[in-house]
């Protein structure tokens, strides 16, 4: 526990990538497999869920410190982390235990939630009086399932790559799908042995940059490749020992919320995958990715709402072609395949995604100015040449999108920020006009410099006119200008709509709060569909 501890610290402490990859590969190199198979499971963004009550580990905490409740919660809200503030508040331990990450892992957090509150509490107290602050730390946010830390899973691959000499593309390939924190994982993840790959198991996706500079810079329009950039769920659908899966970008096997892909599956030959994205898709062409929320997260779904939100698989690439792993053929080659296999199963459930002619890219950009009429957030640009590669890599695959909507909104609520931010009023709600009221229709965090957000902090705790929770209502003064990436409709928020990706542009100082927009120009923005 003490050596994961030591790794977070020093993986938090850094920006620099060759830092972190440096770091996690002296801890691989050292670690047991045990251990190694439940780090590799929580850098990677793995995590059973939160094992112990907020509210008791809050109780027992100030128990511990032998601070009143209320003293416990203006830590905390100064602090802006759970785990954080717990760990801070805590006494000196006991008695060190330097027991492996694994044991406690396996013996310990996931016992608790199934366990009575007295052996919880005695179990989380023994844990509390055995580590430092550095494991407290660590320990609390594996308990409360807020552990994250600034790395990616690609820089996990590398680092497991350098220590053990194992292709990263095998490694990454390993990590995709269902998969239990096992020694003997572990020693499969970092084997030399290339030819292991499952039944089930996708590849890893290839993501596009955006694409900040003008397209020219790209060079020959005719070397490129440009399609719609289609607003789904980003999907595999694997075709292999007479089964058919259908996994999301997200690691999660879906086949079975999707029974049209399931069927399309048994029309495509055995050791084929293909690249695209679920999408909600009737009378020939796409619907608001509000439709398609009505069967996320489903596991059963009704006839009727398979008839009024059907979705397609909008096939974008071929990745795996008569069992043999096709990544490395260039774009142009896998796409010819594709359109044959298209052709050959003839489903109404495989779309091809289409491709954008243009011969200037002066045509093209005039073409990507109508995206929103076709409900697509812009353009993809793929180099035809360019193999599917693994993770974010530059220069080979951009998405070139369209702005984003806008309106300009008051500051009505803001809260206290976590982390880097805890103490600093930068979690905000913002309303526009109805009726002479304003309507909360959106949240946004991100978007100001450090400077801005002091201002704005400033202001908070100046202008603060009633508090509910850990919520400030606010004067009704500062106008921002945000930006999303779709408007829905929606009966769970007073002002009957709700936003997507919401984020502040701007800081408006020249406008008014008067001056902001109302609930009418925003349902105005709503596709006409809806």
């Amino acid at each position: 526990m003490k050596a994961f501890a030591d790794l977070y610290a020093r993986l938090d402490a850094t920006t620099r990538t060759t830092e972190k990859v440096e770091a996690l590969a002296r801890y691989f190199g050292d670690v047991s497999a045990a251990d190694g198979a439940w780090a590799v499971y929580f850098l990677t963004g793995r995590k059973p869920r939160q094992a112990v009550p907020t509210k008791k580990l809050v109780a027992w905490a100030a128990e511990v410190a032998g601070i009143p409740d209320w003293l416990f919660d203006v830590s905390h809200d100064t602090v802006g982390d759970l785990a954080e503030a717990i760990a801070l508040v805590l006494p000196p331990p006991t008695g060190a235990v330097d027991r492996p990450l694994s044991e406690w892992v396996a013996q310990v957090l996931l016992t608790l939630r199934t366990a009575g509150e007295e052996r919880q509490k005695s179990e989380v107290l023994f844990a509390w009086a055995s580590m430092d602050d550095r494991q407290a730390l660590v320990w609390n946010k594996l308990i409360t399932g807020a552990f994250r830390v600034g790395v990616s899973q690609l820089l996990v691959v590398r680092a497991l790559s350098q220590v053990s000499g194992a292709p990263a593309e095998a490694i990454a390939h390993r990590l995709m799908g269902d998969w239990q924190p096992t020694p003997a994982f572990y020693m499969s993840l970092i084997s030399r042995e290339v030819a292991d790959a499952d039944a089930s198991r996708p590849y890893p996706f290839f993501l596009a940059h955006a694409l900040e500079d003008p397209p020219e810079s790209l060079g020959d329009i005719a070397e490129w490749q440009a399609e719609w950039k289609w607003d789904g769920i980003r999907s595999q659908l694997i075709r292999r020992a007479g089964r058919t899966f259908v996994w999301s970008r997200g690691e999660e096997l879906v086949t079975d919320r999707y029974p049209e892909l399931n069927q399309l599956g048994e029309t495509i030959p055995d050791g084929t995958v293909i690249d695209g994205e679920i999408l909600p898709w009737k009378a020939g062409r796409v619907l608001p990715f509000g439709e398609l929320q009505r069967r996320i997260g489903r596991k059963t779904i009704g006839k009727k709402l398979l008839e009024e939100v059907p979705v397609v698989l909008m096939g974008y690439d071929l990745i795996e072609w008569e069992s043999r792993d096709v990544r490395a053929e260039p774009l142009a080659w896998r796409r010819v395949k594709l359109e044959e296999l298209a052709a050959a199963v003839s489903s109404p459930s495989l779309v091809l995604s289409p491709l954008v002619e243009a011969k200037s890219w002066e045509e093209l950009a005039a073409k990507r100015e109508r995206s929103r009429d076709q409900f697509v957030e812009g353009l993809m640009l793929k180099r035809k040449s360019a193999p599917y590669r693994v993770g974010r890599v530059t220069g080979d695959w951009w998405k070139w999108k369209v702005g984003p909507l806008t309106i300009d909104a008051v500051l009505i609520y803001a809260q206290l920020g976590s982390g880097k931010r805890a103490g600093l009023f930068t979690d905000y709600t913002f309303g526009v006009w109805d009726d002479g009221k304003l309507v909360p229709v959106a949240k946004a965090y991100s978007g100001l410099n450090d400077a801005e957000i002091k201002q704005v902090d400033a202001f908070v705790r100046r202008n603060t006119l009633d508090t509910f929770g850990p919520v400030r209502v606010v004067q009704p003064e500062l106008v921002f200008e945000l930006g999303f990436e779709g408007i829905q409709k929606s009966t769970r928020h007073k002002s009957g709509l709700a936003v997507r990706f919401p984020r502040m542009l701007r800081w408006r100082t020249d406008k008014k709060p008067e001056e902001a927009d109302t609930l009418a120009a925003l349902r105005r923005l709503l596709p006409e569909t809806t």
